[in-house]
């Protein structure tokens, strides 16, 4: 309200108002000195007086309209705010559900795991030049993240920690052929190597390679970590899709969608520490 009042609208009305009043009194004191009987001072004065009561109820609409519109302009204002309030307690509550539920499924993680540690982590950033589609973590060494330190999903394996800064770290996906990773057919216990290459990558897929020809993994198997190299045991990679022949050797492949959506995650969990943690790294040295 009290911007109206140091408005030009408002110093307009308030002009008109004071001439009003001015009329209104000369009429009076004229009228005062002109005998009661005498009706040409209200001929004279009744289209003035007229005009001042249409303008006078004019003026007292605008007020009233104003002060009304300013009051349902306060109150929105007011509702606004309570609207915004609810949708950032809805917000919060989201992510408190959305983390309640990631810790849940760790936990069962954690109870069939009991020397995991983990450090629970959110993407921050991804290369969207990076056909393997490798991410920047929010957490690095001053958490005790490490280079090749696994990264999970409550779904299954999604990487290893191949860059670590001091609050950050990258992490190289499974869909990457830098990766290496000893894996086991969970149903037939058939051995080989998950490795990634260009043209899965393309479709959102890693592979199982060095399969010999003579396993039996089929469409529909589950491949988990064998428990070889900078992986702990059992955990869930993917699911075989299709079958192929190896064009360089004599051994056959098989191309796994990864059971962790890579393209969606944005928790993880660096699993920083584990029984029988070391060995081989990647590149097939002593791991640092």
């Amino acid at each position: 309200m009290r911007f109206f009042f140091r408005s030009r609208q408002f110093k307009i009305i308030l002009a008109v108002l004071i001439g009003l009043i001015v009329l209104s009194v000369v009429c009076i004191w004229i009228g005062g000195r002109i005998s009661p009987h005498s009706d040409i001072l209200g001929t004279v004065t009744a289209p003035f007086r007229a005009v001042s009561a249409k303008i006078s109820n004019g003026v007292s609409d605008i007020v009233n309209s104003f002060k009304n519109g300013n009051e349902a302009m306060i109150e929105n204002t007011e509702l606004e705010a309570e609207i915004s309030e609810l949708r950032k307690d809805l917000a919060d509550y989201e992510k408190v559900k959305s983390e309640n539920e990631f810790y849940k499924n760790y936990l069962e993680i954690k109870d069939k795991n009991p020397d995991f540690k983990f450090e629970p982590s959110t993407i921050i950033s991804r290369d969207t030049k990076d056909p393997y589609k490798s991410f920047v973590i929010n957490k690095g060494s001053v958490n005790s993240v490490k280079e090749y330190d696994p990264v999970i999903t409550d779904a299954g394996l999604v990487g290893y920690v191949t860059q670590v800064g001091l609050t950050t770290s990258k992490v190289t996906t499974i869909l990457s052929p830098d990766i290496q990773i000893g894996a086991l057919d969970n149903r037939t216990n058939d051995s080989g190597v998950v490795s990634g290459a260009l043209d899965a990558a393309k479709d959102g897929k890693t592979k199982l390679i060095n399969l010999s020809r003579s396993c039996n993994v089929a469409v529909g198997d589950y491949i988990v970590t064998s428990g070889e190299g900078i992986f702990p045991e059992g955990l869930l990679i993917g699911v075989i899709q299709s079958i192929g022949n190896d064009e360089y050797n004599t051994s056959i492949f098989a191309a796994v969608k990864p059971f962790a959506k890579i393209d969606e995650i944005r928790e993880v969990m660096v699993i920083t520490e584990f029984e029988g943690q070391g060995g081989i790294n990647v590149l097939g040295g002593e791991q640092k």
